[in-house]
């Protein structure tokens, strides 16, 4: 059984090991994969088994390699593989839903709380000398804000949205979420669910954790931010594209928006000419949301795991079953 992972080097840059994956079959592993069908092809060659975390797997690839019988992505997103034509060649795809659910979430207020007290900012101003020319013993140039008893907005209340949630209601703050599917069990005091235009109109914080849909795309754009509080704080490290970023930007540099935290843009790695690099107060991190090593050793094992249960017949994390 040959075994083709085609982008290793993000999930495993060297701190992690591939044995467990070795043990199930021929293992060969790319570092990276240019995303052209005829690479992608020839290195999948004659494998049964492929892995991939962002290298398109597409039709063209799946036809020029018969052999193909499990797609496995080594994310929770599997838009980069086309599923519906691996349905028709009878191909499972599986991918790993839940490895980076306390990650994330610790990460969006990681997001948020950089914005409340510009740490990094301070830090470096200490370190060129301003705290030791100033006439005072202490001293900021951004405003520094208290989170409790304000309102965090959370678009998208799954397990990713409801840790993040956690958090915010551990540093004192009201969650209003929002989702199509609501759990009465997760309404208390502090914490209860609200219609989008509630949400948008009344949040200080709005946080984005839901799934990349057409009826999601641009959710964030001029007319939804002209309908939230003057000076919110806008965090999304879900998917870029939740967010216009043209209009995200204007928002920022008129004050209308104060602050936002990214760890997500349209398109990635991000590009130069990407509006919001020169918008005011925004902070953009490089997708790095999912990366700590526990996350990733999490994610590794869920990959064995599902492999091992394809191998054995009752294949588990099916997306195109």
């Amino acid at each position: 059984m040959k075994i083709v992972i085609l982008d290793g080097y993000t999930e495993n840059p060297g701190d992690l090991s591939w044995d467990a994956m070795a043990t199930l079959g021929e293992l060969t592993v790319y570092d990276r994969t240019p995303h052209t069908d005829e690479v992608v092809a020839e290195r999948i060659g004659g494998a049964e088994l492929v892995i991939t975390n962002k290298t398109p797997v597409s039709r063209a690839a799946m036809d020029a390699c018969p052999n193909i019988r499990y797609i496995g992505v080594l994310a929770t997103g599997y838009n980069i593989v086309d599923v519906a034509a691996a349905r028709e060649k009878g191909i499972v795809v599986t991918n790993i839903p839940t490895y980076g659910t306390n990650a994330v979430g610790q990460f969006a207020i990681a997001l948020l709380l950089e914005l409340c007290h510009h740490v990094g900012h301070h830090s470096a101003a200490v370190r060129e000398g301003r705290w030791e020319a100033c006439p005072d013993w202490c001293f900021w140039d951004y405003p520094l804000i208290e989170l409790a008893e304000k309102t965090m907005g959370i678009i998208g209340y799954g397990r990713i949205g409801q840790a993040t949630g956690r958090i915010a209601q551990a540093l004192g703050m009201k969650v209003l979420a929002y989702d199509t599917c609501q759990h009465p069990k997760l309404v208390s005091e502090t914490c209860r669910y609200a219609e989008l235009d509630e949400l948008l109109r009344t949040s200080d914080v709005i946080a984005l954790h839901c799934p990349l849909f057409k009826e999601t795309e641009g959710l964030i754009n001029r007319e939804s931010i002209a309908r939230m509080k003057d000076g919110v704080f806008i965090i999304n490290n879900s998917r870029g594209p939740l967010i216009v970023e043209e209009d995200l930007a204007e928002a920022l540099n008129s004050g209308k928006v104060a602050g936002a935290g990214l760890d997500v843009v349209s398109t990635e790695p991000i590009r130069g000419d990407n509006p919001l690099l020169k918008a005011k107060n925004c902070i953009i991190t490089p997708h790095i949301s999912w990366a700590p090593k526990e996350s990733r050793q999490r994610l590794m094992d869920i990959a064995v795991e599902n492999v091992k249960a394809f191998l054995s017949g009752s294949p588990v994390n099916v997306v195109n079953g």
